[in-house]
Protein backbone atom coordinates (compact mmCIF):
# COMPACT_ATOMS: atom_id res chain seq x y z
CA UNK A 1 0.00 0.00 0.00
CA UNK A 2 1.48 3.39 -1.33
CA UNK A 3 1.28 6.65 0.74
CA UNK A 4 -0.09 8.29 -2.31
CA UNK A 5 -3.53 6.21 -2.08
CA UNK A 6 -6.38 7.75 -0.58
CA UNK A 7 -8.19 4.56 0.32
CA UNK A 8 -7.64 1.23 1.87
CA UNK A 9 -10.30 -0.46 2.30
CA UNK A 10 -12.98 -0.07 -1.44
CA UNK A 11 -16.51 -1.74 0.09
CA UNK A 12 -18.94 -2.16 -3.11
CA UNK A 13 -22.16 -3.17 -2.82
CA UNK A 14 -23.22 -6.40 -4.57
CA UNK A 15 -27.02 -6.31 -6.34
CA UNK A 16 -26.98 -3.51 -9.38
CA UNK A 17 -23.47 -2.56 -8.41
CA UNK A 18 -21.14 -5.69 -9.74
CA UNK A 19 -24.27 -8.26 -10.26
CA UNK A 20 -27.05 -7.37 -12.77
CA UNK A 21 -29.67 -8.40 -11.19
CA UNK A 22 -32.01 -5.13 -10.26
CA UNK A 23 -34.62 -6.10 -12.91
CA UNK A 24 -35.21 -9.95 -11.17
CA UNK A 25 -35.34 -8.09 -8.06
CA UNK A 26 -37.97 -6.65 -9.41
CA UNK A 27 -39.45 -8.75 -11.26
CA UNK A 28 -39.39 -11.45 -8.43
CA UNK A 29 -41.17 -8.82 -5.66
CA UNK A 30 -43.80 -8.10 -8.60
CA UNK A 31 -44.67 -12.25 -9.11
CA UNK A 32 -44.53 -12.27 -5.07
CA UNK A 33 -47.60 -9.60 -4.25
CA UNK A 34 -49.04 -11.52 -7.39
CA UNK A 35 -48.76 -14.72 -5.43
CA UNK A 36 -50.58 -13.07 -2.65
CA UNK A 37 -53.22 -11.33 -4.02
CA UNK A 38 -51.51 -7.91 -3.51
CA UNK A 39 -51.25 -4.99 -5.40
CA UNK A 40 -48.41 -5.06 -7.83
CA UNK A 41 -45.63 -2.12 -6.91
CA UNK A 42 -44.38 -0.54 -9.76
CA UNK A 43 -40.95 -1.05 -11.64
CA UNK A 44 -39.99 2.39 -9.67
CA UNK A 45 -40.91 1.45 -6.60
CA UNK A 46 -39.81 -1.65 -5.99
CA UNK A 47 -36.25 -0.52 -8.18
CA UNK A 48 -36.09 1.84 -5.17
CA UNK A 49 -36.45 -0.71 -2.47
CA UNK A 50 -33.24 -2.43 -3.68
CA UNK A 51 -30.57 -2.56 -1.33
CA UNK A 52 -32.53 -2.88 1.96
CA UNK A 53 -33.04 -5.51 3.63
CA UNK A 54 -35.49 -8.10 1.87
CA UNK A 55 -37.67 -8.03 5.28
CA UNK A 56 -37.53 -3.84 5.33
CA UNK A 57 -37.54 -3.44 1.16
CA UNK A 58 -40.92 -5.48 1.37
CA UNK A 59 -42.08 -3.58 4.66
CA UNK A 60 -41.70 -0.50 2.26
CA UNK A 61 -43.83 -1.49 -0.28
CA UNK A 62 -46.65 -3.41 0.87
CA UNK A 63 -47.00 -1.80 4.70
CA UNK A 64 -50.81 -3.25 4.70
CA UNK A 65 -49.42 -6.87 4.84
CA UNK A 66 -50.17 -7.78 8.37
CA UNK A 67 -46.95 -9.29 10.08
CA UNK A 68 -47.76 -12.87 10.52
CA UNK A 69 -47.83 -13.03 6.42
CA UNK A 70 -44.93 -11.14 6.04
CA UNK A 71 -42.87 -14.62 5.79
CA UNK A 72 -45.20 -15.68 3.05
CA UNK A 73 -43.98 -13.02 1.06
CA UNK A 74 -39.95 -13.21 1.50
CA UNK A 75 -40.84 -16.94 1.10
CA UNK A 76 -42.50 -16.27 -2.34
CA UNK A 77 -39.92 -13.51 -3.35
CA UNK A 78 -37.13 -15.89 -2.67
CA UNK A 79 -38.48 -18.94 -4.22
CA UNK A 80 -39.31 -16.37 -7.70
CA UNK A 81 -35.61 -14.84 -7.39
CA UNK A 82 -34.14 -18.31 -7.31
CA UNK A 83 -35.98 -19.57 -10.49
CA UNK A 84 -34.38 -15.99 -12.59
CA UNK A 85 -31.02 -16.87 -10.51
CA UNK A 86 -29.85 -18.86 -13.27
CA UNK A 87 -29.71 -16.19 -15.97
CA UNK A 88 -28.43 -13.26 -14.19
CA UNK A 89 -24.70 -12.08 -14.54
CA UNK A 90 -22.33 -10.09 -13.12
CA UNK A 91 -21.82 -6.38 -15.12
CA UNK A 92 -18.97 -6.76 -18.07
CA UNK A 93 -16.25 -5.78 -16.45
CA UNK A 94 -16.86 -6.57 -12.76
CA UNK A 95 -15.00 -9.50 -12.87
CA UNK A 96 -11.61 -7.71 -14.10
CA UNK A 97 -12.03 -4.99 -12.24
CA UNK A 98 -11.95 -6.71 -9.14
CA UNK A 99 -9.33 -9.20 -10.03
CA UNK A 100 -7.17 -5.71 -10.96
CA UNK A 101 -7.82 -3.70 -7.49
CA UNK A 102 -7.21 -7.13 -6.07
CA UNK A 103 -4.12 -7.25 -7.33
CA UNK A 104 -2.72 -3.56 -6.75
CA UNK A 105 -3.18 -4.96 -2.94
CA UNK A 106 -6.83 -3.09 -2.05
CA UNK A 107 -8.54 -4.64 0.81
CA UNK A 108 -11.69 -4.98 -1.06
CA UNK A 109 -15.39 -6.00 0.98
CA UNK A 110 -19.01 -6.34 0.45
CA UNK A 111 -21.98 -4.47 2.45
CA UNK A 112 -25.10 -5.85 0.62
CA UNK A 113 -28.85 -6.31 1.53
CA UNK A 114 -28.63 -9.74 0.80
CA UNK A 115 -29.05 -12.46 3.05
CA UNK A 116 -25.78 -14.66 4.34
CA UNK A 117 -27.01 -17.38 2.49
CA UNK A 118 -27.67 -15.21 -0.88
CA UNK A 119 -24.46 -13.63 -0.97
CA UNK A 120 -22.52 -16.65 -0.09
CA UNK A 121 -24.08 -18.34 -3.68
CA UNK A 122 -23.38 -15.23 -5.02
CA UNK A 123 -19.95 -15.16 -4.45
CA UNK A 124 -19.62 -19.09 -4.76
CA UNK A 125 -21.26 -18.99 -8.82
CA UNK A 126 -19.26 -15.67 -9.52
CA UNK A 127 -16.07 -17.35 -8.63
CA UNK A 128 -15.41 -13.70 -6.83
CA UNK A 129 -15.24 -15.00 -3.26
CA UNK A 130 -11.51 -15.24 -2.80
CA UNK A 131 -11.16 -11.42 -3.35
CA UNK A 132 -13.06 -10.41 -1.19
CA UNK A 133 -11.54 -9.89 2.29
CA UNK A 134 -14.69 -9.64 4.37
CA UNK A 135 -18.72 -8.54 4.02
CA UNK A 136 -21.92 -7.69 5.73
CA UNK A 137 -25.09 -8.60 4.83
CA UNK A 138 -28.93 -7.61 5.83
CA UNK A 139 -29.42 -10.80 7.88
CA UNK A 140 -26.96 -10.16 10.31
CA UNK A 141 -26.71 -6.21 10.74
CA UNK A 142 -28.77 -3.05 10.59
CA UNK A 143 -30.47 -2.37 6.95
CA UNK A 144 -28.89 0.03 5.01
CA UNK A 145 -28.96 3.20 5.48
CA UNK A 146 -27.90 2.42 9.38
CA UNK A 147 -23.96 2.37 9.32
CA UNK A 148 -23.79 -0.94 11.01
CA UNK A 149 -22.66 -2.72 8.10
CA UNK A 150 -19.61 -0.26 7.78
CA UNK A 151 -18.87 0.60 11.50
CA UNK A 152 -18.34 -2.84 11.85
CA UNK A 153 -15.96 -3.56 8.45
CA UNK A 154 -14.15 -0.59 9.79
CA UNK A 155 -13.63 -1.77 12.79
CA UNK A 156 -12.94 -5.90 11.51
CA UNK A 157 -10.04 -4.20 8.95
CA UNK A 158 -8.11 -1.55 11.85
CA UNK A 159 -9.18 1.39 8.95
CA UNK A 160 -10.24 4.87 10.11
CA UNK A 161 -13.31 6.21 8.44
CA UNK A 162 -11.25 8.49 6.11
CA UNK A 163 -9.78 5.19 4.63
CA UNK A 164 -12.60 3.87 3.36
CA UNK A 165 -14.66 4.21 0.29
CA UNK A 166 -18.44 2.94 -0.04
CA UNK A 167 -19.17 2.14 -3.83
CA UNK A 168 -23.03 1.32 -4.72
CA UNK A 169 -25.94 2.33 -7.00
CA UNK A 170 -28.62 3.50 -4.48
CA UNK A 171 -29.20 6.30 -2.18
CA UNK A 172 -29.54 3.43 0.54
CA UNK A 173 -25.48 3.17 0.13
CA UNK A 174 -25.15 6.63 -0.60
CA UNK A 175 -26.97 7.01 2.95
CA UNK A 176 -25.17 4.50 4.41
CA UNK A 177 -22.09 5.81 3.91
CA UNK A 178 -22.46 9.36 4.82
CA UNK A 179 -23.72 8.09 8.35
CA UNK A 180 -20.86 6.41 9.13
CA UNK A 181 -18.76 9.25 7.77
CA UNK A 182 -17.05 7.27 4.71
CA UNK A 183 -16.94 8.64 0.94
CA UNK A 184 -18.97 7.21 -1.53
CA UNK A 185 -18.67 6.64 -4.84
CA UNK A 186 -22.21 6.00 -6.97
CA UNK A 187 -22.83 4.02 -9.97
CA UNK A 188 -25.48 5.27 -12.19
CA UNK A 189 -25.59 1.92 -13.94
CA UNK A 190 -27.99 -0.04 -11.70
CA UNK A 191 -31.29 0.52 -9.91
CA UNK A 192 -31.52 4.32 -8.86
CA UNK A 193 -31.00 6.74 -11.80
CA UNK A 194 -28.42 9.42 -11.72
CA UNK A 195 -30.12 12.26 -10.58
CA UNK A 196 -31.40 10.86 -6.91
CA UNK A 197 -27.48 9.44 -6.74
CA UNK A 198 -26.18 13.14 -7.59
CA UNK A 199 -28.74 14.99 -4.65
CA UNK A 200 -26.45 12.68 -1.96
CA UNK A 201 -23.37 14.36 -3.40
CA UNK A 202 -21.07 11.21 -3.65
CA UNK A 203 -17.19 12.12 -4.64
CA UNK A 204 -18.42 10.95 -8.24
CA UNK A 205 -21.08 9.30 -10.16
CA UNK A 206 -20.25 7.16 -13.13
CA UNK A 207 -21.81 5.73 -15.58
CA UNK A 208 -20.14 2.21 -16.47
CA UNK A 209 -17.67 -0.23 -14.89
CA UNK A 210 -14.84 1.55 -17.28
CA UNK A 211 -15.21 4.51 -15.85
CA UNK A 212 -15.24 3.27 -12.18
CA UNK A 213 -11.83 1.70 -13.04
CA UNK A 214 -10.87 5.05 -14.55
CA UNK A 215 -11.79 7.28 -11.42
CA UNK A 216 -10.11 4.82 -8.90
CA UNK A 217 -6.99 4.85 -11.00
CA UNK A 218 -6.83 8.56 -10.80
CA UNK A 219 -8.50 9.11 -7.30
CA UNK A 220 -8.57 6.39 -5.18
Amino acid sequence: MTDARRFDLLVFDWDGTLMDSAGAIVASVQAACRDLGLPEPSDEAARYVIGLGLSEALAVLVPQLPLHRRAELVERYRSHFLARYPGIALFEGARETIEALHAQGYRLAVATGKSRRGLSRALETTGLARYFHGSRCADECFSKPHPAMLHELLEEFGVEPGRALMIGDTVHDLQMARNAGVAALAVAYGAHPKPTLMALEPLACVDSLGELRRWLATHA
